[in-house]
């Protein structure tokens, strides 16, 4: 199972390379990878499992963070109705996604976005796209998908593939000022 001492941080140099595509169909190695980065979210995800494990909650990871140069992402985003059950989850192991579309609509999260290979908090303002449409091949189901992404799961696929390419989320902040708005921008609570 991977644990956090699996994920390398900002000060290791791998996290700044840039990731090689997977081949198709994925490797033993590559489902297994799969696997276990699902696994990962899944456990850091649940209170009790967070706890005894030592797990930050993740609601993605990306290959590159357990130290596997290849473009896969973990992405598990539950929602919630009013009383706090969970009514659907977003849920998929991303290989070579590409966003093939995107709204010109800018999106951030009014709190700030985190990341589980940064371990001190960098707080400022991530612009991103508001929906995203993105094509890949899904290691859960073994197929390919379609998918469009609005809001906070559309920034959390950024967030991920922006990985791929060495970006880590403070690389985007506003130099002069890192929590300045963006104007007409969905501001995701």
């Amino acid at each position: 199972m991977i644990t956090m001492k699996n994920i390398i941080d900002d000060k290791n140099p791998m996290i700044r390379e840039i990731s090689q595509e997977v081949t198709l169909p994925l490797s033993e190695e590559d489902q297994q990878l799969a696997h276990d980065m699902m696994e990962y979210l899944i456990a850091s995800q649940d209170e009790e499992k967070a706890e005894k494990y030592d797990l930050r909650p993740g609601v993605g990871l990306a290959a590159v963070q357990v130290g596997v140069l290849k473009r896969m992402c973990a992405i598990l985003v539950p929602y919630y109705d009013k009383d706090g059950h969970e009514t659907r989850a977003d849920k998929w192991v991303l290989v070579n996604p590409k966003i093939v579309a995107y709204t010109p609509k800018p999106a951030y999260l009014a709190n700030g976005e985190g990341c589980l290979s940064v371990p001190e908090d960098q707080h400022g303002i991530v612009p991103r796209h508001a929906k995203i449409v993105v094509e890949a091949f899904d290691a859960l189901t073994n197929e390919h998908v379609k998918i469009t992404a609005r809001g906070y799961t559309a920034i959390c696929i950024q967030h991920e593939m922006d990985h791929f390419d060495g970006i880590l989320y403070y690389d985007h902040f506003n130099k002069e000022n890192p929590n300045a708005p963006i104007p007409n921008a969905m501001v995701i609570e």
